[in-house]
């Protein structure tokens, strides 16, 4: 989500190093900071906690798949109702810098990132920067593992084992 507001980047410090994308809307100035969490609200909601107690900020937060935020936020681009769109998968945050419904934020952070997430930062213009990498999954090639003889991985443990 884009931050189209100055005065705002202070108020926004203490979400930078967890990574997000800005989005536009004068909420902050209304007081109260609307989050859009694409993560587990377990994850969003002990943040959003924190945030309203270092800055007495208060925390309006919707927890939506990465595709639903992206799509309500470009819905909302000519009228823009959230602040802040934090997590989720990196491909909806970059399409939404490349359509220009998020803006630059440069986080006092930055130099912390992995570099992985610094080239994401990069990539979409500082309009959106990684907060983790996990994996959704995982797949085998079934004629390696039978050349192999191994049998295919049922869980993430199989994958730890030295045989694969």
């Amino acid at each position: 989500m884009t931050i189209r507001f100055p005065f705002r980047q202070a108020a926004f410090g203490a979400f930078a190093a967890l990574g997000f994308s800005a989005l536009s809307a004068p909420a902050l100035a209304q007081g109260e900071v609307v989050v859009y969490c694409s993560v587990q609200e377990e994850w969003c909601r002990p943040m959003m906690q924190a945030f309203e107690r270092k800055t007495g900020i208060k925390v309006s937060m919707t927890r939506k798949s990465s595709g639903e935020t992206f799509a309500q936020i470009k819905a909302e681009a000519a009228n823009p109702r959230g602040d802040i769109w934090w997590g989720g998968t990196g491909d909806p945050h970059l399409q939404a810098a490349e359509d220009g419904i998020t803006e630059e934020y440069r986080s006092p952070m930055l130099a912390e990132l992995l570099p992985w997430a610094t080239r994401q930062a990069e990539q979409s213009k500082f309009r959106t920067v990684g907060i983790y990498a996990g994996a959704l999954g995982f797949s085998f090639n079934t004629q390696q593992l039978a050349r192999k003889r191994l049998p295919e991985p049922k869980c993430w443990a199989d994958l730890a084992k030295a045989d694969y």
